[in-house]
């Protein structure tokens, strides 16, 4: 099972679209899949019609020590087959306050995960825009974070933040965390996209995916609709750049895998 985290230190750049469309990919093209919610504002809960703040058991219970054998009762349907979720609820944003710095609280998301090995080939995790004891344990438990930055300057800055959270990370992992940059949001027409993409160039040449994920007023009808885009126009430029996205995303695990394998 690999774990996918989708995350940036600033809101509105797309997470919830880009965990959305990767995951709904991923099922079409025959994996299994499973989203967590991880912001307590729910987003990605209420994208499948589902209300956070009364929604029924949350990804919450598992920061109870009794609680993480439990984590399949959490499981919820999407209405697309073979892509499931836990959902997020407000109650989420208390964490930081109830449990400090507790020994291992970093590492209760990860030990979950453990427990549904057998059952997904992909967990996509759609983190907070702030760091915190929710995005220390999504990061704590991927194998690649994914880092979606819309093209323009105050983003940029989120990215920066990002950054500092990732060098952090890996150091405390003592293993160099993978990341992929993602533009998103991106409008050729304007100037400022155009430069913002430069400097994404020049800052992060080594881990930025090299295409963009474009505007595209589809995003916004699929989630009305309550499915990933590839289900509702799956021949839209929204589509087919995610599409390409996770084919990228894929090359890169298999030249992973062999070199771990050679």
């Amino acid at each position: 099972m690999k774990v996918w985290a989708v995350a940036n230190q600033k809101g509105g750049v797309g997470k919830t679209t880009t965990a959305v469309s990767l995951a709904g990919l991923l099922v079409q093209n025959g994996y299994s899949a499973l989203m967590i919610d991880m912001d307590p504002h729910g987003s990605l809960t209420s994208y499948f019609g589902h209300n956070p703040d009364t929604v029924e058991g949350s990804v919450y219970e598992l920061f109870h020590d009794d609680q993480l054998h439990a984590i399949r009762s959490l499981v919820m349907q999407t209405g697309v087959d073979g892509l499931h979720m836990i959902p997020a609820n407000p109650a989420l944003a208390t964490l930081d306050r109830q449990l400090g710095v507790r020994n291992s609280i970093g590492l209760v998301i990860a030990r979950a995960l453990g427990l549904l090995t057998p059952h997904y080939d992909y967990v996509l995790i759609d983190c907070p825009p702030m760091l915190g004891i929710l995005m220390v344990n999504a990061l704590a438990a991927c194998h690649h974070l994914i880092i979606p930055v819309q093209a323009e300057h105050l983003a940029l800055k989120g990215l920066e933040r990002m950054k500092r959270t990732v060098d952090m990370m890996s150091h405390s992992r003592k293993l160099s965390m993978p990341y992929t940059v993602v533009p998103t949001m991106y409008d050729r027409r304007t100037r400022e996209a155009g430069n913002s993409l430069e400097r994404l160039t020049e800052m992060y040449s080594h881990h930025l995916w090299p295409e963009v994920i474009p505007v595209d007023t589809k995003f916004r009808e699929a989630s009305r609709g309550r499915l990933p885009i590839s289900h509702m126009f799956p021949h839209t430029r929204g589509a087919l750049a995610y599409a390409k996205l996770l084919g990228s995303l894929l090359l890169n695990e298999q030249r992973v895998e062999s070199l771990v394998v050679a």
